[in-house]
């Protein structure tokens, strides 16, 4: 009987063992709560859809005059007058007179030169009727051979009229002297700097001062090769010039704006940068005609934006959406699944870029910063959202993808 207890009473204990887990492990799956699902992800998009765009290209340079001389007389001479209109910055019209040498030497030489003009044609009109004398008193000898040359005077005669012709060109360029001591502007310009004064002594190699032309000015750009295919550059004179907009870039956030024309380009790229240089022209640059545009000057260094072909039918994909370099987050419309998706632009400029392939219309991209996630998490399209949802997701931005 004893062995018999031993044997079954650990039976028992094991029995009883197992019953009270087991319920202890059904009471305790009853108590615990459910584990929750995992929110989806919330994002804004926009659809990707096909469309056509316009290429806008920019770049700088400085505005230089269409003619820039320094100003020479041709005599020498006093400074007697210099008028106002040749002070720094003022301007002037063509023919104007700016300078004035003194005269009196010159209208002195003038009056000899037209003193030894009259002495040779007094002396040519002598010749002429002594050629004439010589023949009549020829025929009345009786002589009946033909009288010689020097009979009929012709040497003397042909003196006479080459004295008479050298007196004249004597007095052309004395008079050409005496005008010269009036320098007159060759355009109308605006002067850049004087540099003589009142009583200075000048001659031919003198810089009397700077001046430049105001009827238009031009600005030397510069275009890289990727940017030469997206618009058709003036290369003979008959084609139309291309329209361009230039900004102040001397202010920064400067509303002032020009609008111009390219006009040509220069025939070699730089060796250095292998960019091709195109010249733009404004005319009026200080709003002599048009009072109500702001002067353009020169040396100002100016922003270009120039208006190039149309790409038709990509996809325009703002920069603010990248994720990576030229990596973009999509939702898959059918099913609503995130796809990492890298793309080769064609195109880009500061705040798009352009793209043909690797991407399909009706496909929705994400537009807003979202908690990472792999390919395939499950995404929330959000349709409108509210501001202050915006404005809180601005403060508080989630972890980028």
């Amino acid at each position: 009987m004893a062995q018999l207890l031993r044997f079954i009473l650990p039976l028992i204990v094991l029995t009883g063992g197992y019953l009270g887990y087991k319920k202890l492990s059904q009471e305790e799956a009853k108590e615990r709560p459910k584990r929750p699902e995992s929110p989806l992800i919330e994002a804004q998009v926009s659809t990707l859809e096909r469309r056509d765009y316009q290429v806008t290209l920019e770049s700088q340079g400085i505005v230089q005059p269409h003619n820039e001389t320094s100003l020479t007389p041709q005599v020498s001479g006093r400074v007697i007058h210099i008028s106002p209109k040749f002070e720094s910055g003022s301007f002037f019209e063509e023919n104007d007179i700016l300078i004035e040498i003194d005269p009196a030497d010159f209208r002195a030489a003038k009056i000899s030169a037209e003193a030894l003009l009259a002495r040779s044609e007094a002396a040519l009109a002598q010749e002429e009727a002594r050629a004439e004398q010589a023949l009549l008193d020829w025929n009345d000898l009786g002589y009946t051979t033909p009288p010689t040359d020097l009979v009929l005077r012709k040497p003397q005669l042909k003196e006479a009229k080459a004295n008479v012709k050298a007196a004249q060109a004597e007095l052309a360029e004395a008079s050409r002297d005496l005008e010269r001591t009036k320098i007159l502007a060759p355009y109308a310009g605006r002067v850049k700097e004087r540099f003589i004064g009142l009583g200075q002594s000048v001659n031919p190699s003198t810089n009397l001062g700077d001046v430049f032309s105001t009827d238009f000015a031009e600005i030397r750009l510069s275009l890289s090769a990727r940017e030469l295919p997206h618009l058709k550059l003036p290369n003979n004179p008959e084609d139309p010039p291309i329209p361009i907009t230039l900004n102040d870039a001397l202010i920064e956030n400067s509303d002032k704006s020009w609008q111009g024309a390219i006009v040509r380009t220069e025939g070699s790229l730089d060796e250095k940068s292998r960019k091709l240089f195109i010249i733009a022209r404004v005319d009026d640059p200080f709003g002599l005609d048009q009072k109500n545009q702001p002067p353009l000057r020169i040396g100002q260094p100016v922003r270009a934006v120039i208006q190039g072909a149309t790409i038709s039918q990509v996809f325009i994909i703002p920069r603010e959406t990248l994720r990576r370099p030229n990596q973009i987050l999509l939702v898959n419309p059918e099913d609503s699944t995130l796809k990492r998706q890298n793309i080769s632009p064609i195109w880009s400029d500061r705040e798009n870029l352009i793209v043909t392939e690797d991407l399909s219309e009706g496909w929705h991209l994400i537009t807003n910063r979202i908690a990472t996630s792999a390919n395939g998490a499950k995404i929330k399209i959000l349709i409108n959202q509210p501001e202050e949802t915006k404005a809180a997701s601005k403060d508080n931005p989630q972890p980028r993808a």
